[in-house]
């Protein structure tokens, strides 16, 4: 009796606390009470039904069979395709085709493509354009992609690393809290040769990491691409509460030129398992392998078997591991590189919170970051498949090959319907002012910096868009449920074309709505003048060149 009063005692003192927190408490209390089931069975049968207690029981036992009903009638969970690429480009150009790269011609297409580059092309030319201009790596896959209806959602570059997130359209809307950094390690931490660059967001809820890290090389420097990668996890930090450091985040994939070499082995054994393709007996001795046995914050993260080629170091335009002979200081030749499998992708889940077991009648003390990771990991499971990992061959424009990671993202959405509805009205054409409706369809943060976008099919980024409307500036008329925003046709293209509008808000710094599809008209009134090709500005010369008017 008195073990089944603790019992429910103390969980009647976690539901007393405040107000504000108590649907987290109710929760936390749930969890609490469904591990201590198994306690409660040997107490049982010892209960008198006429004790007051009896009648608590059976109301705490009711509510936790509610909770197991309403878990029995959640919906299913969705799964979704990351394809992810990491590859040393050495500077060189992109290449002519990306096909194989990108796995177009797969009759699965994934939903993400996460792609990050390292050493891109970064001299003092060529950046300062590239950073008023995408640079060349971006412009190819954005003019690949965007046909397919993927939308380069987010970026980051940092001198020679280059991050890159798409995302099929559909998904945009769910994409939000999106954030990018960088951490320099070159050269005393000031030069941004080395380092890492991170892409973190929400997606349908649920906080994803992507950290692409170029660390120092040679075979000596194993503990020191630790550190640097130890000293990135801890610097970089977001604006966010739920997610305000890299290990917070629900989902982190780590991945890169990680350097890590092949120790012990001479260079014969190493190529004739090459040759022979028995790469598993190289496993023991990759430097990455050997340092997760040692260090902790390595130990969580999962990859899957190297079980192709090693990646590093080719002669360039060949499939010829290192041949080269390299001139040292006073002539001697130095040594030919061992191949390695430098380029890597790993992933790392959040570890789950334990419930402590109870001892000497301690309670059991939950704070609420805690409770509200329990409530997460219970309500909206995430789990992670590696369907494919391997190096891509086919290229040979640098001295690394490109590694390919393909998986299943199994989750269960936080939110299933975006934030905005909108829609256009009536017929749109630059002979009339146009019309957009919009409905905020749940509570965000808006401001005076949100604008709608008129975008063509097919758009390749949240830049790309023909032209625009301030929603407070051109706001005309609105109630609580519909919103009107006005469009001047003077920004409508002459010759028309298929598009979509999409909502952007400046405080999520994402797109939240997108309309369906729809047809601007061409206009009348420039067929009947006669309206020549140079007459149309910019905004009409864009969409002029679109496949919709060959």
């Amino acid at each position: 009796m008195d073990e089944i009063s603790r019992l429910f005692g103390s969980i009647g003192r976690v539901r007393s606390d405040s107000n504000s927190s108590d649907a987290t408490q109710s929760t936390g209390s749930k969890l609490v009470l469904r591990h201590r089931l198994s306690q409660l069975m040997t107490c049982v049968d010892d209960l008198d039904s006429k004790h007051e207690l009896h009648e608590k029981v059976i109301k705490t036992l009711d509510n936790a069979f509610l909770v197991c009903g309403k878990r029995a009638n959640k919906p299913k969970k969705d799964s979704f395709r990351l394809h992810m690429v990491t590859w040393n480009v050495a500077t060189a150009d992109p290449p002519d085709d990306v096909t194989s790269l990108l796995h177009l011609s797969s009759p699965k297409s994934p939903d993400l493509y996460v792609i990050g580059l390292q050493e891109v092309y970064s001299g003092p030319l060529r950046f300062v354009s590239d950073v008023v201009f995408d640079d060349p790596w971006t412009q190819l896959f954005m003019s690949i992609l965007a046909p397919r209806n993927y939308v380069k959602v987010s970026s980051m570059r940092m001198q020679g690393l280059l991050l890159l997130f798409f995302s099929k359209l559909e998904h945009v809307p769910f994409i939000r809290d999106i954030q990018a950094t960088y951490t320099r390690t070159g050269i005393f931490g000031y030069w941004g040769n080395k380092g890492g660059v991170s892409i973190r967001l929400s997606f349908y809820g649920h906080m994803l990491c992507f950290l692409n890290c170029h660390l120092a090389a040679h075979m000596k420097y194993a503990s020191e691409r630790v550190d640097e990668f130890e000293y990135i996890m801890n610097t970089q930090t977001f604006d966010c509460k739920k997610a305000p450091q890299i290990v917070d985040h629900r989902l982190l994939f780590w991945f890169g030129d990680l350097n890590f070499r092949i120790e012990d082995h001479g260079m014969h054994f190493v190529r004739s398992c090459i040759n022979k393709e028995t790469y598993s007996l190289l496993w023991s001795k990759d430097q990455l392998t050997m340092m997760k046995n040692k260090e902790q914050m390595l130990q969580e993260f999962e990859e899957g078997p190297l079980d192709f080629q090693p990646t590093y170091k080719f002669d360039l335009n060949s499939d010829t591991y290192d041949s080269r002979l390299y001139k040292t200081w006073f002539g001697f030749n130095g040594k030919k590189r061992k191949p390695a499998w430098t380029d890597r992708i790993l992933w790392r889940l959040r570890p789950k919170v334990s419930l402590p077991d109870e001892q000497d009648g301690d309670k059991v003390e939950l704070d609420a970051k805690m409770l509200k990771q329990l409530e997460e990991d219970e309500e909206y499971p995430l789990k992670v498949r590696q369907d494919l990992y391997t190096s891509n061959m086919e290229y040979s424009i640098s001295d690394h090959k490109p590694v390919i990671g393909i998986f299943t993202l199994e989750l269960r959405k936080m939110y299933k319907t975006p934030l905005v509805r909108l829609q256009p009205e009536g017929d749109w054409s630059a002979d009339i002012d146009a019309m957009v409706v919009y409905s905020p369809l749940q509570p965000f943060p808006s401001s005076t910096w949100d604008w709608i976008g008129l975008y063509k099919v097919g758009f390749s980024s949240v830049l790309d868009y023909i032209t625009y409307a301030w929603v407070k500036d051109d706001e005309v008329a609105f109630n609580e449920e519909v919103i009107q925003v006005y469009v001047s046709k003077e920004e409508i293209p002459v010759r028309g074309g298929e598009c979509v509008l999409c909502y952007y808000c400046s405080t999520l710094q994402c797109i939240i709505g997108i309309s369906e599809p729809f047809t601007v008209l061409e206009s009348k009134v420039a067929i009947e003048e006669g309206v020549l090709p140079e007459r149309i500005n910019a905004l009409d010369r864009t969409v002029a060149n679109d496949e919709f008017w060959k």
